[in-house]
């Protein structure tokens, strides 16, 4: 989200005529765009101020601006700690940023703007349109959360569930894909609590999928309570819905859930799991989770342990317990931290098994793959299959934008290496030539 939210901050500057620089040397307004998830978030932003201030030691200070959900969260806190900060401008107020930007200029004077706006962001944001050209685009649909699970400072940053109307949201798709996008990736801190007027997330998805030239669909990240039998319907029923779920757990043990204020159990979550697999036997699960929550003990932990092995996640994110200011976690009791270190070092060894035992399979098989950009090596291209794994190929033809039926040859952690199994071009194929996976 972060991503798209950058995205349209800049063509919202583009109006007062600011462009993109990659030389820091150059720049005359530096922007933060951050994230609240991990107390890491926090750090950076400082460490990357203090990079700022040495590169401009001796010249004319640019304008900074710290944005996102950081800034919501600690911007009174961050303006009196760092006097090198001219404005914070907090998620839902990105609408302000040209008059911000325009007031600094004049007056050179500090602002806070961190007003919970997010229906005059989007109102504002729909008469500017998105100039993103990436062969995969984001799309925000839906902000904020309405949960309160007891870890997440989303609902303190982004506020309550808001939805955008279905009309701008296929207008701004049809607008990226009118620049190039061939998939498209529907976001929501609570993606699938998706409802405007009783349009639900998939009725979203069956009317972009229309789209002619929209070839790809993925939604993230969803809510297991909120996984309603429409929306596991389309997984069965469209072929442009691709069969990666990410689907966020946190922990494989009731008793933490329930501490975490999750408001399912184990139980429920593969219910809605085999589910989704008797729909789409294709359909793949990637999840998150937290581990050495406040009061997790060995056997809470091997229970999580257990939900691993037993679902087989494809790609898992996984972390030690961040407290976050402000959250009914962050008053709880820490695990030990030499003990939360060790069972993140075994749950994590457990997980890449399980990934690499994945990747394996799909050695000397082919795939579909979606071709994103080129690389600086000259004949490689970088793409990712409908899994999402990412897959480097060598080919003479210009691969941008088109889908290909790759033969996996081998592949690391992080990539998998294949070569074009032959010159079909699967740009514009019917659906029912879509194949999850082919041998």
């Amino acid at each position: 989200m972060n991503e798209y939210d950058s995205n349209r901050i800049y063509d919202i500057v583009k109006k007062i005529n600011y462009k993109k620089t990659s030389l820091l040397k150059e720049t005359d307004c530096y922007v933060l765009n951050t994230c609240h998830i991990r107390e890491k978030a926090t750090d950076k932003v400082y460490h990357d101020i203090g990079r700022i201030k040495k590169e401009f030691k001796n010249k004319k200070k640019p304008i900074v601006v710290v944005t996102g959900c950081v800034a919501q969260a600690e911007g009174e806190l961050l303006l009196n700690n760092e006097k090198y900060i001219d404005a914070i401008i907090g998620p839902q107020s990105y609408h302000d940023f040209n008059k911000v930007l325009l007031k600094i200029e004049k007056n050179n004077t500090k602002i806070n703007s961190t007003e919970f706006e997010v229906i005059e962001k989007f109102d504002t944001l729909n008469f500017i349109k998105n100039s993103n050209t990436n062969v995969s685009s984001f799309l925000t649909i839906q902000e904020g959360c309405d949960k309160f699970c007891k870890f997440c400072v989303v609902p303190y940053t982004r506020g309550a569930e808001f939805s955008r109307s279905t009309e701008e949201l296929i207008k701004e798709t049809n607008d990226l894909v009118n620049n190039g996008a061939k998939e498209i990736t529907l976001l929501g801190q609570n993606v699938n609590a998706y409802n405007f007027e009783g349009h639900k997330l998939s009725d979203l998805i069956y009317k972009i999928s229309k789209i002619k030239k929209l070839e790809r669909i993925r939604y993230t990240t969803s809510h297991p309570i909120d996984f309603t039998e429409d929306l596991i319907q389309a997984h069965k029923n469209l072929k442009k819905l691709m069969p990666l779920i990410h689907l966020p757990v946190q922990s494989g043990s009731n008793e933490i859930l329930k501490k975490m204020n999750r408001k399912h159990t184990v139980e429920d979550y593969i219910d809605l799991i085999l589910k989704l697999k008797k729909n789409n036997p294709a359909i793949e699960f990637s999840s998150d989770f937290i581990i050495g929550y406040p009061g997790e003990t060995d056997k809470d932990f091997e229970a999580t342990i257990k939900l691993m092995k037993e679902v087989r996640f494809i790609n898992s994110y996984s972390f030690i317990f961040s407290p976050r200011p402000g959250t009914p976690a962050a008053k709880l009791e820490k695990v030990n931290n030499k003990v939360a270190k060790e069972r993140l070092i075994y749950f994590q060894q457990i997980a890449e098994e399980i990934k690499m035992k994945y990747r394996k399979n799909l050695f000397n098989r082919n795939s579909l793959v979606m071709f994103e950009n080129k690389s600086r090596r000259g004949n490689e291209f970088f793409g990712r299959d409908e899994y999402l794994n990412s897959v480097i190929v060598k080919s003479q033809q210009d691969l941008n934008g088109k889908i290909k039926l790759a033969k996996i040859i081998n592949g690391n952690q992080s990539t998998l290496f294949g070569e074009i199994k032959d010159e079909i071009n699967f740009n514009g194929f019917e659906e029912k030539k879509c194949q999850r996976l082919v041998s």
